[in-house]
């Protein structure tokens, strides 16, 4: 009994210094990763909607991290509970952790592990927001993110990585959230606009982004947090596949930009700012679910798939009239569906597991297996949040009016405009007509008085 005893004590995992401090460095990278969106979608916008649209992301940093703390992960990464949801008492509230307590199977403390995939939920619904710009109240956009993460992010979490999820029991492999994250949040914003409607003006006006300077800006910031994403999946760098999901990162974002560039400039005649970051975005998304399992080749192959079939997916809102306003749809959905299909194709067997694709003499088993975890989560995440956006609407109502739409939502909702320019001689930004200026000075006039009292 002694021996084994001994030999038991000594193969148990022990807190590693080395791994808890590389995962707190990765949990404030992808922590970045929220403000750097905001920036993105926010200079994707009209100027009369900048601050709407930095505020859809950035208060999701505050919503989440307490419903995280209160149910979430122990919703996520609790006991398992029919292979749908989990729970765990000591979870809630984090009162039951201890600082030393290990994540089973790793060397990190649970809080380590917990405040990293805090940061996943964060972003995720927020990505949803750009499908939303210029028309949804910001009351119901919070209350939306509230009960959107509740009912579908954190079971879907659990489906994917938490112990006991079905998903993760039939073998389908999400390195860092190719559904969980990117399909889950591109069908939802799909669900969502299709019961809220196309903004004022859509395919007459031109919505053209007001600040490409600022989307650069914010697809420089995703990419540089994307690193703590994608490398700090592993939550330890003790075998390589960390720096191999860093490499791969890498390749297939330089790649998918490259990518989107050349089919743009054939099917469009210029090499544009707004392609670059978008394709950049695109290899980000791709290489999500499927950097640990391929080789940087294979990379190089989804970046490049990713990246002209997103940008061909963009223009589909054109054809089939859904105001996809930012892209989420087209970037998101469908860059998580490519990057987590294939896997089954590209691969290796000498990544995260000896799982291989079908051009490494592997079959299409894991073809299928990607297959149901894919469409499994495209289908719950769509109708799940079309019934949330529904239900929202028939209440407290999901979009602002007419005037406050046309005349600009940041001074509807927040009282305030991005830009200042007054002072320079600019007048009021963002007004439509003579008319609507002068209401909306009165509005603002008084606004501003209530916000001083």
């Amino acid at each position: 009994m002694a021996p084994a005893a001994i030999m038991l004590a000594a193969d148990a995992p022990k807190l590693s210094s080395a791994n808890t401090g590389f995962m707190l460095i990765c949990s404030a990278l992808v922590m970045l990763m929220t403000p750097g969106l905001a920036f993105f979608y926010g200079g994707m916008v009209r100027v009369k909607s900048t601050l709407n649209m930095l505020m859809m992301s950035f208060i999701s940093l505050g919503v989440v991290t307490v419903l995280w703390v209160l149910y979430g992960f122990s919703m996520a990464f609790g006991t398992d509970r029919g292979s749908l949801i989990g729970w765990t008492s000591g979870f809630v509230g984090f009162s039951g952790i201890g600082k030393t307590e290990l994540w089973p199977g790793s060397t990190i403390p649970v809080f380590v592990f917990a405040v990293f995939q805090l940061m996943f939920a964060v972003i995720t619904p927020a990505l949803i927001s750009g499908a939303l710009a210029d028309r949804v109240k910001f009351s119901a956009w919070t209350l939306f993110l509230v009960l959107w993460v509740t009912v579908v992010y954190f079971p879907v979490a659990h489906w994917v990585w938490g112990p006991g999820g079905w998903a993760g029991k039939l073998g389908v492999i999400d390195f860092a959230g190719g559904t969980a994250v990117h399909i889950n949040a591109g069908a939802a914003a799909l669900g969502v606009i299709l019961v809220i409607g196309k903004r004022i003006g859509f395919k007459k006006d031109p919505m053209r982004p007001h600040s490409l300077p600022l989307v650069m800006l914010g697809a420089g910031l995703l990419w540089f947090g994307w690193f703590g994403f994608n490398a700090g999946s592993w939550l330890g760098n003790d075998d390589g596949v960390g720096p191999l999901m860093f490499v791969n990162t890498q390749v297939a974002t330089g790649t998918a930009m490259l990518a989107w560039l050349a089919y743009e400039k054939i099917r469009h005649g210029a090499f544009t700012t707004l392609g670059a970051a978008s394709g950049a975005v695109a290899g980000l998304v791709a290489i999500t679910p499927s950097g640990g399992s391929v080789s940087p080749l294979g990379a190089m192959a989804v970046g490049a798939v990713a990246g002209v079939l997103c940008a061909m997916a963009v223009g589909l809102k054109y054809r089939f009239g859904y105001d996809d306003s930012l892209d989420v749809v087209g970037v998101h959905m469908v860059g998580g569906v490519v990057g987590s299909l294939l896997i089954g194709f590209f691969a290796s067997g000498k990544g995260q597991s000896a799982v291989r694709g079908l051009f490494y003499g592997g079959g299409l088993e894991q073809f299928w297996k990607q297959c149901a975890g894919v469409f499994a989560v495209l289908a719950y995440s769509l109708i799940a949040s079309a019934v949330l956006a529904f239900l929202l609407d028939r209440t407290i109502g999901m979009r602002v009016t007419e005037d406050e739409e046309v005349s600009g939502i940041d001074q509807a909702e927040h009282a305030e405009t991005a830009y200042d320019l007054t002072g320079a001689g600019g007048g009021v930004v963002g007004v439509a007509t003579p008319a609507l200026a002068a209401a909306q000075i009165k509005k603002a006039a008084t606004r501003s008085r209530k916000v001083d009292a």
